[in-house]
């Protein structure tokens, strides 16, 4: 009898063991629920978290890859690339879209080149505007002449020296060599109209030049996020912190132009930080050499989406992974790295992203054995368990998704508790859906969430049963989850602040 017990209870510890076992190597659970904020606005830039940091730049209305859009005085139409690129520019188009948009690339506060909505740039063949180059530095450059500050009528001067003009609705021409009073019969005058505003890193970087841009971020950097934020996280019951990072901080302190040094630093500054309250990292790469997604937030800088067209772009992100792997892999609070944030279908293909997330996954590895490797999925048309096949062979890995009540329109007129509902019933079986309990399966991670919405005054209350019910929904997410951010402008967008008003508790 005595035998028969302990042979129990030996097989009682076997199965202990193995069980543990398996949760070490990330299947059925990870280790601990991440109740993660991402740090947001900090060592990726975006303007709408934090708009002061672009205060100082001279003439931030033309940044680069702000869209505008010119309306002929003269012909009353708007300036458009004849079939968005390829050929002439023409002054003959009614309404504003793609054809009609301009892209800038700024060469300093007043000099900027154009590119169209086929990403050619305007040039001149003779006097005749065209946009035929696919290459920047065959292109003319444009100096943008504001009639006044406060008005939206602007000419347009071309490195030739002469000012374009809309000679008739077909003929653009860059031969006026000296302009007049601001009239409404002049052919060189314009109605600008800015289309969408671009402010991200290297916005911000070129925007302030090589001499301010240094010491504007270094400040940012020091300030925005303190070591005191990383104690208000544990004491308010969070236990990581996802910090999106950019591509050029594996070249720190020399990154490529206008990309400026001093971001490591303030990494290696949160992993201290992180150690010494008890808080895990998760390094999440944000932006990737050419943009995975066409955001300001992924280092575009005109909205172009080209990482993952060419070998080299992705070979550089791999090289980026392994630089931070093997940076902090013996640091006990490197928790997981995010491969990629966010890319963006059906610019960036499965194919092309199960190819770089392998060599990620294998560069990660290289040096880690027990980081988590988190696999976000695309954006837009794409199948939510299509990186499965992939995930399902490699030991600790994750699929991130971003769920928000924000972005499409399906919200817009939703009330309260159809917003609620929405949660435990849609995104309730979303998650599901792709949460797994097989042994091979990735764990799930709801990687953003915010408690905001369409809904037009919301009371205090509302807010509450809103982010409780998110809260219990992503709560159930094998990995965890992560609010963003923990500081933002917009109040309901900074967890900081929604705590510190009580209109979320962890």
């Amino acid at each position: 009898m005595t035998n028969c017990v302990n042979l129990k209870i030996w097989f009682l510890n076997l199965l202990t063991f193995f069980t543990v076992l398996s949760l070490s190597n990330g299947r059925s659970n990870a280790e601990f629920p991440v109740k993660a904020v991402s740090l947001g606005g900090w060592l990726v830039t975006e303007g709408w978290m934090k708009p002061s940091l672009f205060d100082g730049i001279p003439n931030k209305d033309f940044l680069d890859g702000t869209a505008l859009q010119f309306k002929s005085v003269t012909t009353g139409k708007y300036l458009c690339a004849e079939s968005g690129g390829g050929t002439i520019l023409v002054a003959n188009c009614t309404v504003a879209s793609g054809w009609e948009t301009f892209r800038l690339w700024r060469i300093n506060k007043d000099t900027f080149r154009f590119r169209v909505l086929n990403k050619q740039f305007v040039g001149l063949d003779g006097v005749k505007v065209v946009a035929v180059s696919n290459n920047s530095i065959d292109s003319v450059t444009f100096d943008i002449v504001k009639e006044s500050d406060n008005s939206s009528g602007v000419r347009l001067r071309a490195s030739n020296g002469n000012f374009l003009q809309a000679k008739t609705e077909e003929v653009v021409t860059a031969d006026v060599s000296s302009v007049g009073a601001w009239k409404d019969d002049d052919p060189t005058i314009f109605v600008i109209t800015i289309a969408v505003r671009f402010q991200g890193d290297f916005q911000v970087t070129n925007g302030y030049g090589p001499t301010e841009a240094p010491q504007v971020m270094k400040e940012h950097w020091s300030t925005f996020i303190v070591e005191n934020d990383f104690k208000f996280m544990t004491s308010k019951g969070l236990n990581a912190a996802r910090i999106p990072v950019g591509w050029w901080i594996a070249s720190d302190p020399s990154p490529p132009w206008p990309f400026v040094g001093g971001s490591l630093q303030a990494l290696d500054n949160a992993f201290l930080w992180a150690m010494k309250y008890g808080l895990k990292i998760i390094i999440d790469l944000h932006a990737s050499p050419g943009s995975q997604n066409g955001f300001e937030h992924s280092g575009s800088r005109d909205g172009s989406q080209e990482w993952g067209k060419t070998d080299e772009s992705i070979n550089q992100t791999i090289h980026v992974i392994d630089f931070l792997s093997a940076r902090y892999a013996e640091n006990p609070s490197f928790y997981a790295v995010e491969l990629l944030n966010e890319p963006l279908s059906p610019g960036v293909t499965v194919e092309m992203l199960n190819k770089y997330y392998k060599a990620g996954y294998e560069a990660v590895r290289r040096h880690s054995s027990t980081a988590y490797v988190i696999l976000s999925n695309r954006l837009g048309p794409s199948d939510s368990k299509e990186l499965f096949p992939l995930a399902n062979g490699l030991m600790r890995s994750v699929i991130d998704v971003h769920y928000y009540n924000i972005f499409d329109d399906v919200f817009e007129n939703m009330t309260v508790q159809q917003n609620i509902d929405f949660i435990y019933t849609n995104r309730s079986a979303e998650l599901k859906n792709i949460t797994s309990s097989n042994a091979n399966a990735p764990l799930t991670f709801v990687g953003e969430w915010v408690a905001d919405w369409r809904v037009k005054n919301a009371t205090k209350e509302d807010f509450q049963r809103f982010s409780k019910a998110q809260l219990d929904v992503y709560g159930r997410a094998t990995f965890g989850w992560a609010y963003w951010a923990l500081k933002n402008a917009n109040k309901f967008w900074s967890l900081e602040w929604m705590i510190n008003n009580g209109y979320v508790e962890i």
